[in-house]
Formats: structure tokens, C-alpha cells, sequence
């Protein structure tokens, strides 16, 4: 009996603690939530008009290089920046993604903007119509430098989109660089989480792509094709 009971024993207290350990298993890893730009901005909208009053798709095509960016943003994460502590390292949001990397995002929303008024090809295109001996159009190249959710403060932050636009004209006689600018464009995050930094980055962004479009459109104005 003694015998049957020492063998017992052992074996109700391994499967009490197996019932424990069942009950301790975590649960099921959460899944990240992915943000996009939204699904489009309004004809015009981004250049301050109207669809009523925008003007005619009379510029001249545009071709739009792939954006450049540093390995940093080539990946999906969320990233913010303590300003106010260690200004020097971006951290990422754990459970939040972008759908795709920040600069595929945004070269989406410019070339939708940009196609409101022109005509806009990709790289593949205006190299095809170079190998046909056509007339090449200006290439818009973007370099993304900067695409984090900032705090200034514990309480105060913002979206900070940093970019380098060059608009480059291809003739007989070689690349002509039209012009370079830096763009930096800050909007204010309405909570300090990343839900609050995503709709800080896409307000900033399409401040962003607002700029360059004009630019784009004033450096063609004054340097037209002879």
C-alpha cells in the first residue's frame, strides 16, 4: 500500500503541476498594427487648389527616380526620437509597422500629387524612351533623410520629414543639374504614442510634397526646354 502510494503521489503532484504550467502559457503574440497614408489625397488638394479650379495637365512629364534612403528607414518600423534625451538614436514603436517602408509610401503620395497636373513616368519608362531616342524628361530624384516621430519634450512632439529633391535634365551633351534643395517639414503629433506620430508623418509628408511639387513646377517655368 505504502509501496502504491509513493508511486502515486509523485505522479498527481507532476500533473497538478502541469495544469499549473498550462495556465501560465502566455498568449498568442500580438500582431502589429499596420498604417498606410490613407487611400489617397483629394485631386489638387495637396497644392492648396480645388478640383473645380485646378489647372490643366499642360506641364511637361516628369520622370520620378526611386527615392533613396538610409538603411535605417528601409525597413517598416515606426521610429521616434527622445530629443530631450538621446537625440542621436531613433528607437522603434514595438507593435506598430508601416504597411511599407516610409519611402515607398512616400513617393506614392508625391507621384499621385504630381500626376494631378502631368504627366509622370518611372525610371524604367524614361529609360526606354532614352534607348528609343526620344526627348528625355527631367528627373526628379528624392533622397529621404529623415522620417521620425520627434519629441521635443515628454509631452510635446512632432513628425519631422526631411528630404533632398534634385531635378536633373538629360540632353545630347550630358546631365544638367536644374536645381537641389533640402526640405524640412514638421507637424505637430496630436498624442505622444504612434498613432499620434503616424498622423504627425502624414501631415508632414504631404506638407512636404506640397513644397517640392511647387518647386518642381517654378524651376521648370523658369528653365524651360529651347
Amino acid at each position: 500500500m505504502n509501496t502504491i502510494r509513493s508511486l502515486t503521489t509523485p505522479l498527481a503532484l507532476g500533473l497538478v503541476l502541469l495544469a499549473a504550467g498550462c495556465g501560465a502559457l502566455p498568449d498568442k503574440p500580438q500582431r502589429a498594427t499596420l498604417y498606410d497614408f490613407g487611400p489617397g489625397v483629394p485631386a489638387a488638394s495637396a497644392t492648396g487648389t480645388t478640383v473645380a479650379n485646378a489647372a490643366p495637365a499642360t506641364l511637361p512629364t516628369l520622370a520620378l527616380a526611386e527615392f533613396e534612403a538610409n538603411a535605417r528607414l528601409d525597413g517598416t518600423q515606426i521610429l521616434y526620437r527622445l530629443g530631450y534625451a538621446d537625440v542621436n538614436e531613433l528607437r522603434p514603436y514595438g507593435q506598430s509597422r508601416w504597411s511599407l517602408p516610409p519611402a515607398q509610401l512616400l513617393r506614392q503620395r508625391l507621384r499621385d500629387t504630381l500626376s494631378e497636373r502631368r504627366m509622370v513616368l518611372g525610371p524604367e519608362e524614361s529609360a526606354t524612351i532614352a534607348r528609343g531616342k526620344g526627348e528625355v524628361p527631367d528627373m526628379l530624384r528624392i533622397s529621404l533623410e529623415e522620417f521620425s516621430h520627434y519629441f521635443d519634450s515628454a509631452s510635446a512632439s512632432t513628425g519631422l520629414v526631411r528630404l533632398r529633391a534634385t531635378l536633373v535634365r538629360s540632353s545630347t551633351g550630358g546631365d544638367r543639374v536644374l536645381g537641389q534643395r533640402l526640405f524640412t517639414v514638421r507637424r505637430p503629433a496630436p498624442s505622444a504614442d504612434a498613432p499620434g506620430g503616424v498622423k504627425a508623418l502624414i501631415s508632414a509628408s504631404d506638407g512636404a510634397v506640397a513644397e517640392v511639387v511647387q518647386w518642381v513646377d517654378q524651376l521648370q517655368r523658369q528653365q524651360p526646354r529651347q
